[in-house]
């Protein structure tokens, strides 16, 4: 297993809303997934291992998670492996959107969230350092409505998700967003590397990962 350097979070993008997160908390390496589907379109991992696998819409038709990993697609708070988890009920039953706060970096994912965010579910995103948002239309935010909850949740870091990849060949090019947004994208790349004191200060950054 690669080691990783301490305090770094390093976040890969898998398409859709799926997430690969990878860092170290009190000397050991953690590594964890957020919505490991399997999707009707394009390659996705065939199995994976992880310590924590997060759901937003529900586990039925996700992907093998070897490991013994916690699980966890329903509102609450816990930690594990001193990463602490705030799952915020969603719009629906079984939707569930996520705060992490690991090595001194808060993030949070909205899944495939559409809806305007109610004052309760807002609440506990506000401030966060890296959101990681969909973009790519229904049933996901449009761009437009990517746009307006950014402005009211004012990450440091915004990275886009659920746009047209393999995985989702109906959805909206990220290009529109970034119009929308009007904030020029970091060089797009495979995996973010990043640790507390790479946060942004004052303007925001919008950075694109591929698959």
């Amino acid at each position: 297993m690669h080691l990783l350097k301490d305090n770094f979070m390093h976040i890969s993008w898998l398409g859709g809303t799926a997430l690969k997160i990878q860092t170290k908390t009190s000397g050991e390496d953690v590594s964890l997934f957020i919505d490991p589907y399997t999707p009707k379109d394009g390659d996705f991992l065939k199995s994976t291992t992880a310590n924590i696998v997060l759901y937003t819409q529900g586990s039925k038709g996700s992907i093998p998670v070897s490991g013994k990993p916690f699980a966890l697609e329903t509102a609450g708070e816990c930690e594990v492996k001193n990463v602490l988890i705030h799952s915020v009920q969603g719009h629906t039953e079984k939707q569930c959107f996520f705060r992490l706060d690991l090595e001194g970096i808060s993030l949070g994912h909205l899944g495939l969230c559409g809806t305007p965010l109610n004052p309760e579910q807002l609440e506990a995103f506000v401030g966060v350092d890296i959101l990681c948002i969909p973009v790519g239309g229904e049933p996901g935010f449009t761009a437009e409505k990517a746009s307006a909850c950014i402005q009211k949740i004012e990450p440091r870091v915004v990275i886009p998700i659920a746009y047209l990849s393999d995985n989702d060949p109906n959805a909206t090019p990220v290009e529109s967003f970034i119009k929308e947004i009007g904030v020029p994208p970091q060089d797009a790349e495979k995996k973010l590397v990043i640790k507390k004191k790479d946060l942004p200060q004052e303007d925001m950054q919008v950075i694109v990962l591929t698959k």
